[in-house]
């Protein structure tokens, strides 16, 4: 490319460069300093200074110039002749030397320092450096003294066009609105060129669609893309691939050019309506389905995509709307149609629904395209299931006096089965609502009757659950609550709402009030308490106090005279009946203690007790506090000296009975009864130390090491074992090394004078059909049934 591009340049411009040199010197060399220039073709040369005249005169230089060309990428043979610098003072003898400095002087500009021309050594970028700034200098050869001042020029490198378009941005990507109108913008591409915008056409650009057409064009000097095509459809084709170019020259032939990439993509818009996939549906469901739960699906596709392709549901017709309700899942966008209400197979069977699909987002642009919805038809079966029980109502509530006797009817609940085959119901309490057990039920008819008394004022309400199940299927069973209130009677007598005690002033005066006194009643009647207050029968002409009934229900306490003493008595005991209004009424007798008191002149009481007549003894009230106190004190330490006594010399042996352990020694040998003398010697039973003198207890291991104590004589055989177990348990008790409980051993000895007998079989006769079991059906009916049961044996040992 470069070769091509240098011969087709040398071509076009060879005539142009050899005029360029040929003529530089004349047109291009311009007057930098007007004033400084000589007139052309003037030969004078440049005056200096007369020293010797002392005479000032204008210095004039004798070339003029102020830029050069030079023309880019330009190779050839030779270097390139720039330019040539004179000056009218060389007369051709060569005694001026031109001297070049700045910007690429020596390297890429070489001036003939004889003849003053410039050459261009190197080829030139005009796209790297577009201009260089060089100073020349006529100077003496032999003395380097400069002969003119030192002149700048501009060497400027001439564009040509050798750089193509480029798309810096691409490739580029770009959406539009399907359906779209034509000439909608769709985006702008940019494209640069490195050549000089200013010289010549080499960076004027044109833009032109490659690939694209028939759906877009593009603005040939702006580069806009818009639609060329109406009507363009996302849902046929949603992504097309454009090829841009842009050609230098102004687009004639011979100019470079470059490509970039457009992919256009169509947006969605609402433009299509959503359509069921089938006109029908049909779901079955089972009648005890939960509500709530879906029972199916039903699906409109929209061919739209996003919000374009959202749709609503709603159910506008069908004798089910009440039952069922249909709602839109955000993920999948189906209708999912859910059991609103419960269903009752042995009511109505079957439903049809219309439904109803909708676009949420229209576009206006599109409505005369039609209505963006769709109906579909939903046909929902309900299957037969086995139901639980139901009671004709959700809730009961009972109420039922505290006095209500013992199996009295309190209420009834109902319950049916609501299944065609109509499953007999029995109902039960739920015991974990009831643990007292104060209820019972009727299984088949569901009366509830009083186990146990009602006391209002212990619980006023009861709330039970009765439990109702199928006879044929124990597995449907319902639930319902029962709230019994308590209905309170007259069953409590009031009583004084607390423990008064009353106090009376010695100089009290005749109708003061000495106090005033409330009752309760734990009992609450409809219309509230009443009580009526009376003092005794006896105590009506009571001399000494009298009551008032105040309006508030209370009663107020007062003195009939004055001239109280604690010395005479220092308590009244004032009992009072308290009825209540009641049916019937109810009473009881409180008693109110009045204590006389001294008190000040103001009434406040100060004293209660006999302090004022023990202080003239001559011992003041702190005196007898102390010798309380002290007196206390010994009080305390006798007692745990004699606790510590006590506890020091309890004995070892525990002799509590409930610390008593049994250490059972059972024998397999049955004794004969009071005749049998040689079954067991009963001489080794009374001297248990034996011949050879004291035998260690086998029962426990003793801890500590003792003597043995000294044998007892043996008892005659007379005793009574009795007496003997006896003295064997006496001397255990006694004995400190003993372990700290009893050792009881069992031996197979029967006593004498047993009225029963022996009950041992040994001595029986040797023949077992002699044996009569009559008599245990004397002892009980369990001894009956064991007589039966040996006789029966025995008859049948002899068939």
């Amino acid at each position: 490319m470069p070769e091509r591009l240098t011969e087709m340049l040398m071509d076009t411009w060879t005539p142009l460069i050899i005029l360029w040199i040929t003529v530089l010197p004349s047109i291009y060399m311009a007057p930098m300093n007007q004033s400084q220039v000589l007139p052309s073709g003037s030969s004078t040369g440049l005056k200096r200074l007369n020293e010797e005249q002392r005479v000032l005169h204008r210095s004039k230089r004798g070339w003029v110039w102020n830029q050069m060309f030079v023309l880019e990428e330009f190779s050839g043979p030779e270097p390139i002749l720039v330019g040539r610098l004179h000056t009218d003072l060389d007369p051709g003898s060569s005694k001026i030397k031109y001297i070049l400095s700045g910007d690429g002087a020596g390297t890429i500009f070489v001036i003939n320092d004889k003849t003053g021309d410039i050459h261009a050594m190197k080829r030139l970028d005009r796209e790297e450096k577009a201009e260089y700034t060089l100073t020349a200098q006529a100077v003496d050869r032999d003395t380097n003294q400069p002969l003119e001042p030192p002149s700048e020029f501009i060497i400027k490198v001439q564009d040509i066009n050798d750089n193509a378009p480029e798309f810096v941005e691409g490739p580029y990507h770009a959406t539009v609105p399907e359906m779209s109108v034509v000439g909608t913008f769709v985006t702008k591409v940019t494209a640069t060129d490195a050549d000089d915008p200013v010289y010549g056409n080499s960076a004027k650009l044109v833009y032109s669609i490659l690939e694209g057409q028939p759906y877009f064009s593009i603005e040939p000097h702006t580069a806009i893309i818009k639609t060329a095509l109406p009507n363009m459809d996302r849902e046929a084709k949603e992504e097309y691939f454009v090829v841009i170019q842009a050609k230098d020259m102004g687009g004639h032939m011979g100019g470079l050019s470059g490509t970039t990439t457009v992919t256009i993509t169509l947006t969605d818009v609402n433009d299509n309506p959503p359509k069921f996939a089938q006109s029908l549906y049909h779901f079955s469901v089972m009648e005890d389905v939960a509500l709530g739960e879906p029972i199916g699906r039903v699906k409109a596709n929209d061919l739209d995509i996003g919000e374009n392709a959202k749709s609503s549901y709603d159910i506008i017709e069908g004798d089910g709307m009440d039952i069922f309700e249909i709602t839109t899942d955000a993920q999948t966008q189906d209708g999912i149609i859910r059991v609103r209400k419960p269903l009752d197979f042995e009511t109505k069977k079957s439903y049809t629904l219309k439904v109803e699909a909708a676009n949420i987002h229209i576009d206006p642009r599109f409505l005369s395209g039609g209505p963006f919805k769709d109906t579909a038809t939903v046909k929902i079966v309900v299957e037969d299931a086995d139901e639980p029980p139901v009671f004709s109502s959700p809730t009961y509530l009972l109420e039922v006096h505290e006095n209500a006797a013992l199996n009295s009817v309190l209420g009834q609940v109902t319950a049916h089965d609501p299944d065609v085959s109509s499953s007999p119901i029995r109902f039960s309490i739920d015991r974990h609502t009831d643990l007292e057990r104060q209820f019972n039920i009727n299984a088949e008819d569901g009366k509830i009757t009083l186990a146990t008394p009602l006391d209002r004022e212990t619980s006023t309400w009861h709330n039970i659950t009765i439990v109702a199940t199928e006879t044929r299927n124990h597995s449907q069973v319902s639930r319902v609550p029962v709230a019994i209130k308590v209905l309170d009677v007259n069953d409590n007598a009031p009583e004084f709402a607390s423990e008064h005690e009353a106090f009376l002033c010695e100089n009290g005066k005749p109708g003061q009030v000495i106090q005033i006194v409330s009752a309760v009643d734990k009992d609450d009647p409809k219309n509230g308490h009443y009580f009526l207050y009376s003092l005794l029968p006896e105590m009506v002409n009571n001399p000494n106090f009298t009551i008032k009934k105040n309006e508030d229900n209370t009663l107020s306490i007062l003195a009939k005279h004055s001239g109280f003493s604690r010395q005479k008595q220092e308590v009244y005991l004032l009992p009072i009946i308290i009825s209540d209004s009641g049916t019937p009424p109810m009473s009881s007798t409180s008693t109110l203690t009045i204590r006389v008191c001294g008190c000040s002149s103001d009434g406040i009481v100060q004293s209660c007790n006999v302090e004022a007549y023990v202080l003239p003894i001559g011992l003041s009230m702190g005196a007898l506090i102390a010798i309380l106190a002290c007196i206390i004190l010994l009080l305390v330490i006798v007692v745990l000296f004699v606790t510590l006594r006590r506890h020091k010399n309890e004995p070892l042996i525990i002799k509590d009975d409930e610390d008593v352990r049994e250490n059972i020694i059972r024998y397999d040998d049955e004794g004969g009864g009071e005749e049998d003398t040689e079954a067991f010697d009963i001489a080794t039973l009374q001297n248990p130390d034996g011949i050879n003198g004291f035998l260690p207890r086998k029962d426990i291991k003793p801890d500590l090491q003792f003597m043995p104590r000294q044998g007892l004589a043996p008892v005659p055989n007379g005793v009574d074992v009795d007496e003997f177990i006896n003295v064997r348990l006496h001397e255990a008790d006694n004995d400190p090394t003993a372990p700290p409980y009893d050792s009881i051993q069992i031996y197979g000895y029967e006593g004498k004078g047993s009225a029963a007998g022996s009950l041992s079989s040994l001595e029986s006769s040797t023949s077992d059909s002699d044996q009569n079991f009559d008599y245990l059906s004397e002892w009980g009916p369990r001894f009956k049934r064991l007589g039966e049961l040996y006789s029966v044996g025995e008859s049948d040992k002899e068939t």
